[in-house]
């Protein structure tokens, strides 16, 4: 083992035995007693499955302060591979700042945005709070468990602490608490929208109020307090229609009616039971719209909208979309729905006059427009269902899968209004997403099953990549169940189907008696072919 050090960063080079060594070592690392302690540590490995030539871990003052009784030195590592000294720009010219990057979340989503930005060529390392175990574990970013993200002050610390220059803000409740209000107030970049702009995503009457003023398509629609004037509404209207919680209900809060007593079941759930708390003080109903769902993701500076490749989930639980809405079960990219034609008029009718309105309420944009559309049966155009105001999950692992251009240059260019003139890579052919989710969900189910083979799963392929949503480890170190949607197994292959044929390889790999998944993702897109459990 040899080692050289510089002003920042000490590497090491160790041979896969050593490494291992290092894996059952719980003690303190004797070498943090360099004569001039660096900043950052790396350790150079060799790892088939991630092509990786190093692993990065740091900073060194927090780490020598965690590693007492960790069992586990891979839990904290964070795989550095291929690294340059300067970085190319976003379209290839001239080379960019290296930057420490802070994602803010712990599911499926961000696992994949901390791999495509461990793949970042400018991104130096990927901390991730609170991350999870399948994170940490992953080697794509150095998880921060104890970081509290609900406190801007203790990010803010952090970040400075540290020399974070992007903050990547996940999930959508950190965004309308407004924490990228107060990182941006102390001038640390951060990629997604205000606490104002949120609520695009954090009230639906917001987002439908906005949609009328600007002309932007949308489904007809009311908003209520008073269940008896819901109820009135619902039957002039007739059934099927959709009774939505007007706030944020953790993707459960849209009830798809197909009778008048399940929508009236519905609003009673809402305004009478206050089964989503305060999300659900206000309701809409709107009309059912036949058709096609498709998701349609476009980057956005406050002014300026690029449009990410296409993708399309599957909300409904059960096989041929049957069942009640969940939060994604699985998802593809690119979505045939979605022609070329099709994705200039979303821009030019749903999200370039989004973008315009937003900022000319005196709220500008900045970070991802998520729009789930209808491509409705009867006119083939699309509407506007809702916006999420972050990158969707599943959706974001299919597409973080197949981006290939630099995401940390890419998002702090959105930070700093600069994406005009910018262009995204994306690698041709496809993926495709299946999540493992606990038996019982979206209903109540149980946590701390033990998943195993999850290794055996990964190596399946080269091109399949389990991202991990709601995993923990126990005292055994298994991987356990800690949460509804629990697993995104993801794969790529030159075709939907070649994709779909590894993703759902890998799954039957996996040994979880107590989860179940979907066995027809892609289904509108592909032949019938519906997997079947070998076990």
């Amino acid at each position: 083992m040899s080692s050289a050090t510089s002003s920042t960063t000490t590497l090491l080079n160790l041979s896969p035995s050593s490494l291992k060594q290092f894996n059952n070592n719980n003690n303190t690392f004797g070498f943090l007693s360099l004569s001039k302690p660096p900043q950052f540590l790396s350790f150079s490995s060799s790892s088939k499955k991630t092509n990786c030539s190093s692993f990065f871990v740091g900073p060194t003052s927090y780490y020598h302060r965690r590693f007492n009784g960790l069992s586990s030195f891979s839990s904290i590592v964070h795989c550095y591979a291929q690294k340059h000294e300067t970085a190319g720009s976003v379209n290839g010219g001239a080379s960019e700042e290296r930057v420490i990057v802070l994602v803010i979340g712990g599911g499926g989503r961000e696992h994949a945005l901390c791999y495509a930005l461990q793949r970042s060529p400018s991104c130096d390392a990927v901390f991730c709070a609170p991350g999870n175990a399948g994170i940490a574990n992953s080697g794509n970013a150095t998880c921060i468990s104890d970081l509290n993200i609900t406190d801007s002050s203790a990010v803010i610390e952090f970040c400075r602490k540290w020399g974070v220059g992007l903050v990547v803000v996940g999930p959508e409740a950190p965004l309308v608490s407004g924490l990228v209000n107060d990182l941006t107030k102390v001038g640390i970049p951060a990629f997604g929208p205000t606490s104002e702009a949120a609520a695009l995503e954090g009230s639906k009457s917001f987002m439908k109020n906005l949609c009328d003023k600007y002309g932007i398509p949308t489904a007809k629609y009311e908003t209520f307090t008073d269940p008896s004037a819901a109820k009135l509404y619902i039957k002039e209207q007739g059934a099927p229609i959709v009774v939505k919680a007007d706030g944020l209900a953790a993707g459960k809060g849209v009830i798809v009616a197909m009778t008048l007593e399940e929508a009236f079941e519905a609003v009673d759930s809402m305004l009478i039971e206050n089964a989503f708390g305060s999300a659900g003080c206000r309701v809409i109903v709107e009309e059912f719209l036949e058709g096609e769902e498709a998701s349609f993701f476009a980057l956005v500076d406050g002014e300026t909208a690029i449009p990410l490749e296409s993708a399309q989930d599957h909300k409904r639980v059960g096989d041929g979309d049957v069942g009640p809405n969940t939060g994604g079960m699985g998802a593809y990219s690119p979505a045939p729905v979605l022609t070329k034609e099709l994705e200039n008029i979303v821009m030019e009718s749903i999200i370039n006059p989004t973008v315009k309105g937003m900022s000319a309420e005196g709220c500008k944009f900045v970070g991802v427009l998520y729009a789930g559309l209808m491509i409705e049966k009867k006119s083939g155009l699309p509407k506007l269902i809702e916006y999420n105001v972050r990158f969707g999950d599943p959706e974001c692992q299919v597409l973080m899968v197949r981006l290939e251009s630099d995401l940390a240059q890419v998002l702090l260019s959105a930070c700093r209004g600069q994406l005009d003139g910018v262009s995204l890579n994306w690698s041709s052919g496809s993926a495709m997403v299946v999540v493992l989710a606990s038996k019982g969900y979206p209903g109540p189910y149980e946590k701390g099953t033990i998943i195993k083979n999850l290794d055996d799963a990964e190596l399946v392929a080269p091109s399949v990549n389990i991202f991990h949503a709601g995993t923990s480890l126990d005292s055994y170190g298994n991987y356990i169940a800690v949460g509804g949607r629990v697993l995104g197994v993801t794969a790529t292959g030159k075709d939907l189907e070649e994709a779909r044929d590894k993703a759902y390889q890998a799954v039957e790999v996996v040994n979880w008696p107590e989860g179940f998944y979907r066995r027809d993702i892609g289904w509108r897109a592909l032949p019938q072919k519906v997997y079947v459990s070998g076990g």
